[in-house]
């Protein structure tokens, strides 16, 4: 194993390998502490609504395989990493916000914190429940009135209908599986983030509760010498970047 690359290096190396190396075995404790940088994502509102499920079990990769429609970036993978959002936490994800902050200041009375401390906790106990439940959709677009009828005289968040918190989900999910992405990249290992699956096949295998959203689904291991289809192609720069 070649030593560790440096961020630049590890971004430029990380490819989308289609075919695994069938003789190269991977650590899975080295993958383990990729997931561990995962997690040091940034997250809307640190909410870390998220989880990963690391697959190291020959039956169960089968059955994930299968699930991920064959395809060779899942058939010749050593591991997988299922990459899951968790939107239906949201409630014990800001629980555990308003515990951290509570120790953090000192776990005094209410009355002795600072406007700073008062609105970090309040952010976690009233923003957040009003944010984020839903019923059906419906409480959801009564709340997406009420902020864009406050949004005609400043400025407001507006993603606040279940859609919209789906989304802040799969962004933060996504977040996390380029950090684990790049950092496998960073000691050698190679990944494919794979989105085409039968996302309700993958959920029953590993047993998720129904609230559960399949975000990716992750093909690790070493690329073989055709494990890349073609050279990198990116539209122009130029093409993509504005400079306001």
């Amino acid at each position: 194993m070649t030593s560790e690359k440096t961020v630049t290096e590890a971004i430029e190396y990380r490819r989308s390998v289609r075919v695994f190396d069938k003789d190269i075995e991977i650590d899975s404790e080295k993958v383990k502490n990729c997931i561990k940088n995962a997690v040091l994502a940034p997250t809307s509102s640190n909410l870390q609504l998220w989880e990963f499920y690391h697959v190291t079990d020959p039956a169960v990769l089968k059955q994930l395989t299968a699930a991920c429609l064959g395809q060779n970036a899942a058939k010749t993978a050593k591991q997988l990493v299922v990459v899951v959002t968790r939107k239906d936490l949201w409630r014990q994800r800001a629980k555990a916000n308003v515990g951290f902050y509570e120790k953090l200041f000192g776990n005094k009375p209410p009355k002795e914190y600072s406007r700073r401390e008062k609105f970090a906790i309040n952010y976690y106990k009233k923003l957040i429940p009003t944010i984020y439940p839903d019923f059906l959709g419906i409480y959801g677009w009564l709340k997406y009135a009420i902020f864009n009828c406050i949004g005609l005289f400043r400025p407001i968040y507006r993603q606040v209908r279940l859609s919209d918190l789906r989304i802040v989900a799969h962004k933060s999910a996504g977040l996390a599986a380029q950090n684990f992405m790049i950092s496998m990249a960073g000691i050698g290992y190679d990944t494919c983030p794979m989105e085409g699956s039968d996302t309700l096949r993958v959920k029953k295998i590993l047993k998720l509760p129904r609230g559960t959203e399949i975000n990716m689904v992750i093909g690790c291991g070493v690329r073989s010498e055709n494990g890349i289809y073609g050279p990198r192609f990116r539209v122009p720069f130029e093409t993509t970047y504005t400079k306001v």
